[in-house]
């Protein structure tokens, strides 16, 4: 097995197609075609059924897929790091963050780490927090802020507790559910239809767990939405939502719910436990951490944000 073939061969499962594939990689669609039937071969199993034109991978081909992804990502990693200079004026971060943080507190985080490190290259890749564990497991991210109801980490995973955040729900301003007080029972959604977001949120699987504990199934208006669409879809009244405190704010009326239903989420600055960070991602861990514990912040944090980070200064 070569480096190379398993370039190849990542490229052709990602675009499911070999003359793309080679397009990709700059080589002879024979010559990619030759090295994967070589990778085949040293593997003893086909990786794609290749049936008119229709290509697709096998079980095989599935399961060789994030490891081969890993060992790209990892090389690639070890490239950057013996390329940084001893200053930090060079180097690349891949962190990837929940859309909530993304449009809250992650700017100003940013902007004061790009202040002290303007040579590093940052790269932000917003998604759900189940779809930032994949992509950390599989090397195609040096950091992620992860976000759930518990503050231990994947296997696999090193991770530290940056904040402690209250879910709330967001309704329009003349929704019914507006007008029923300034906090709400768990029990109180068991009639209100929700606006959820796709799989792969901490926040639904969050919402789903409370609401089944409590003793019932929620309804959905409409399921499947990134961020920005759940909070449009709330403002147009199709139907209330739980959303981290920090995307709320005076957009709407929000209700909080009661302490006993326990709707609240930490968010966690996590890497794979089995790489040795490059220079220029423990500069930025670092910075996340110092930023989050820094007293003067800590005191200017949203209502409804707590940092569980200790006080570095």
């Amino acid at each position: 097995m070569q480096f190379h073939q398993l370039a190849y061969f990542v490229a052709v499962a990602e675009h499911r197609h070999f003359t793309r594939a080679a397009e990709q990689m700059r080589v002879a669609q024979p010559s990619l075609s030759q090295q994967i039937r070589a990778l085949e071969h040293d593997l003893g199993a086909p990786l794609f059924h290749r049936i008119r034109g229709n290509v697709s991978l096998t079980e095989a081909g599935e399961t060789l897929l994030p490891i081969a992804r890993r060992i790209l990502a990892d090389t690639e990693t070890a490239r950057l790091a013996i390329r940084e200079l001893a200053e930090l004026d060079r180097g690349r971060v891949r962190l990837g963050a929940p859309p909530s943080l993304c449009t809250g507190l992650l700017p100003a985080m940013l902007a004061a780490f790009r202040r002290r490190y303007p040579g590093i290259q940052l790269e932000l890749h917003e998604s759900g927090s189940g779809d930032l564990r994949q992509r950390l497991a599989e090397g195609a991210l040096d950091l992620a802020l992860l976000a759930g109801a518990r503050t231990t980490a994947d296997a696999g995973l090193t991770a530290t507790p940056l904040l402690l955040e209250e879910l709330v729900v967001i309704t329009a301003p003349d929704a019914p559910v507006a007008h029923t007080g300034t906090r709400l029972g768990i029990h109180d959604l068991a009639d209100v239809p929700l606006v959820m977001f796709r799989r792969g949120y901490d926040v639904r699987e969050a919402t789903v767990n409370a609401c089944r504990a409590a003793g019932f199934e929620p309804s959905f208006a409409i399921e499947g939405g990134e961020m920005d669409a759940v909070l449009e879809l709330v403002r147009a009244g199709v139907g209330a939502a739980v959303v981290p405190s920090t995307v709320a704010g005076d957009r709407f009326l929000m209700t909080r719910f009661t302490p006993g239903a326990g709707m609240t989420r930490v968010v966690q600055l996590a890497h794979r436990a089995d790489l040795e960070p490059t220079r220029a991602v423990r500069a930025l861990r670092s910075a996340i951490a110092g930023f989050v514990a820094d007293p003067a912040r800590r005191a200017s944090l949203p209502a409804g944000i707590e940092s569980l980070v200790d006080d570095v200064s």
